[in-house]
């Protein structure tokens, strides 16, 4: 019986998806989002890059309107990549919001004042290595980011950011339509805090699909993807033979919010 009630309260989540996504007539415009990925491995890079997101990039976003950014790095226990990343997440509300940035940067006197010893840094001296740059667009079956809301410390948290790679564009399209027609729906009910799901536009990994997914902490994190992995109706998608072979690859990134990231 409680398998019963349980697979009728996806469904009927699943059903609520559906509608949401394809169902209406008006669906909700899809966000786009921005993935900036700094690595600041070399000598006080770190620091230099942080105080420019928080001092510089952030508050010219702000005044563009652009609310909800997200700046996260590395949990300590990922020991091959603590303290060497810092990753932002910005989202868009149109595709001309995303392109018409780089004007607005350019011409903004306050951020140029405040970013001059970033973006003019000596080249013996730069304040990161390199960086990459990911352009996205969201899924119909979540077309907006969500913001998650935890009463643990930041450093506590655990932001998980996934990319799953596929071997073509057909099957990255099947892998999609699993996440809009049944798999948000089991993330939501399962209580996975899901930010955002998108569609990799631009990117050094196509095919592919990123989304992230929060947790008040990593015990919490380890519990709930055991109930993902044995829940029945992961199992039943997991095994059809439309969605086979969708991963290639299946890339995690452990993080944790920054103090003055938005969430």
């Amino acid at each position: 019986m409680k398998k019963i009630i349980k697979s009728l309260i996806f469904l009927t989540i699943a059903a609520v998806v559906l509608l949401s996504s394809g169902g209406c007539r008006e669906k909700t415009p899809r966000m786009y989002y921005e993935i900036k990925i700094y690595d600041v491995s070399g000598p006080g890079q770190a620091e230099r890059t942080e105080k420019y997101i928080a001092g510089a990039l952030k508050p010219v976003l702000r005044r563009s309107g652009i609310e909800g950014v997200g700046v996260f790095k590395p949990v300590e226990t990922d020991t091959a990549d603590f303290g060497k990343y810092v990753y932002v997440f910005i989202p868009y509300e149109t595709a001309d919001k995303y392109f018409s940035m780089k004007v607005v940067l350019e011409k903004d006197a306050d951020y140029q004042r405040r970013a001059g010893d970033f973006l003019n840094a000596s080249p013996d001296d730069p304040p990161f290595q390199r960086y990459e740059s990911i352009l996205l667009k969201a899924f119909e079956g979540m077309p907006r980011f969500r913001a998650p809301s935890f009463d643990t410390d930041r450093p506590e948290r655990v932001y998980e950011l996934r990319s799953y790679e596929s071997a073509t564009e057909y099957k990255a399209g099947k892998k999609i339509d699993m996440f809009n027609n049944e798999e948000i729906a089991l993330f939501e009910k399962l209580g996975f805090n899901a930010v955002f799901y998108g569609q990799v536009l631009a990117g050094s990994h196509m095919p592919n699909l990123m989304y992230m997914t929060t947790f008040q902490n990593m015990d919490t994190h380890d519990e709930k993807w055991e109930e993902f992995r044995n829940d029945p109706d992961w199992i039943r998608m997991r095994d059809m033979e439309e969605y086979s072979n969708t991963i290639s690859r299946n890339t995690q990134y452990l993080l944790f919010p920054t103090s003055y990231s938005d969430f």
